[in-house]
């Protein structure tokens, strides 16, 4: 039920939010604006204002200074704010002059994703990951604010010094929780790695939804397997991973996976602490990076998905598997855009093979259907397999895990098969059913 996810921000909160830029390069264009306003909507806050400010000379206790920092107190004052937002990264020492300047909560673009995570997780896993997020960042935070409670002087004598300041036992204490919430997320992932062992061992093929937040993934996820997954026009709508089954025309079960969305500027935090559930993307036989077609920012998002993807083959040493896309959201362009678009994915000359979709309306999935499972194809291995009246067992093991192509059956009654196999899958095969040989269909025929 979809209101299990109401936010929980009270709806008095207002928020004041600037986006600080320094070069022309840095300027904030249309797009930055609206999902920068999007995220502070989907945390459950009213928008006071928004505005981008030229910080020409940053002020490293306050990164804003002068007429600026003088014009967003006034702003904060007049509106009622109770939460400034800085769309920047803002050091310990910088949100805290901030806050005693503005009178009121600050957080950094870190901190507002994080505040989102905290509200969208509901799962253990989902909770445990965001929580294990959030300590780290807290953990940078920690600024010699606390010295006054020091605790009584270590040892005796004059000239012993001062004992375990608050910042130290804070500090100590947010180490035992993370390795805490680490040493859970491990237990995470080992589960996770037995759930894709059981998918994998009952031959599903596994195909995984990416894309930038608010793309239309968990649209197109419920389009595909009849799901009923919360869906909604605003930024990480979805956080916890979900797996459906669904029928992959001509192969049978498929699993699919639904994804955390990525964002410009992700932070690092999050990437670290959300990669039990990111290299499921990794271990999938497929990728589909969904598209919001109807952005005018749509290859500027396109980069920053495959700059994620890129780090995580970087620091898992796993290579991503082939990737498709889903030009997803035509149903917001005109008639004359999209049938361009059509002829583009069609022609097949991008560098990615392409279906053009409209998860809300269903335009297209078939079209993708067919491309995943040509895709998935692809990766298979041709044999041609001979199977006397006695290899039943065989015949239906060849069904179950591969992609049988075509099966022609001879009077004298064996049955030859061109199946596609898998590199494991035909390993398995010939243990299991070692006397009966799997000939590379490249080979001269029987």
């Amino acid at each position: 039920m979809t209101s299990d996810l109401v936010d929980h921000t009270p709806p008095e909160d207002r928020a004041g939010v600037i986006i600080p830029w320094t070069s022309p390069a840095e300027r904030p264009d249309r797009e930055r604006l609206s999902e920068t306003a999007g995220l502070v909507e989907a945390l459950g806050c009213n928008l006071a204002f928004l505005r981008a400010e030229q910080v020409r000379k940053p002020s490293a206790s306050h990164l804003l200074s002068g007429g600026i920092l003088d014009r967003l107190a006034a702003d904060v004052e007049a509106e009622g704010c109770t939460l400034c937002v800085v769309d920047a990264a803002l050091s310990p020492v910088q949100q805290r002059n901030l806050e005693k300047s503005l009178n009121c909560k600050v957080i950094d673009r870190t901190g507002l994703i994080l505040e989102i995570f905290g509200l969208r997780a509901r799962t253990k896993e989902g909770k445990l990951q965001v929580e294990l997020a959030r300590l780290s960042y807290e953990r940078s935070r920690l600024v010699r604010t606390w010295t006054h409670l020091e605790r009584q002087r270590g040892g005796g004598g004059f000239l012993s010094g001062p004992g375990e300041t608050q910042l130290e036992a804070d500090r100590r204490m947010l180490d035992r929780q993370l390795d805490s919430l680490k040493s859970d997320l491990e237990e995470v992932k080992r589960t996770r790695g037995l759930q894709r062992s059981g998918r994998r061992s009952a031959g599903f093929p596994v195909i995984a939804l990416v894309g930038y937040t608010n793309a239309g993934k968990s649209t197109l996820f419920n389009r595909l397997t009849g799901a009923n997954v919360f869906a909604r026009d605003m930024p990480f709508a979805t956080l916890d991973p979900t797996i459906r089954r669904f029928d992959l025309p001509g192969m049978g079960d498929a699993a699919l996976v639904d994804t955390v969305g990525f964002i410009s500027d992700l932070p690092t935090h999050l990437i670290d602490s959300f990669r039990a559930t990111l290299e499921e993307t990794l271990e999938a036989d497929l990728l589909i990076h969904v598209r919001d077609r109807s952005s005018a920012f749509d290859e500027d998002r396109k980069a920053e998905v495959l700059k994620v993807l890129s780090r995580l083959q970087k620091e898992t040493g796993n290579a991503l598997p082939p990737i498709i896309e889903a030009w997803n959201k035509v149903d917001l362009l005109p008639w004359d855009i999209q049938d361009t678009l059509r002829m583009s994915a069609r022609s097949g000359l991008g560098e990615t093979p392409a279906v053009v979709t409209s998860a809300l309306t269903g335009d297209g999935v078939d079209e993708l259907l067919d491309l995943i499972a040509h895709s998935i194809r692809e990766e298979l291995e041709t044999y041609r397999v001979q199977l006397e009246p006695k290899d039943g067992a065989a015949r239906a093991w060849l069904h179950e895990h591969g992609s049988v192509l075509d099966e022609t059956f001879l009077p004298d009654g064996t049955v030859e098969l061109l199946v596609g196999l898998s590199a494991k899958y035909g390993g398995q095969f010939e243990g299991a059913f070692g006397t009966i040989p799997l000939l590379p269909a490249s080979e001269p025929e029987f």
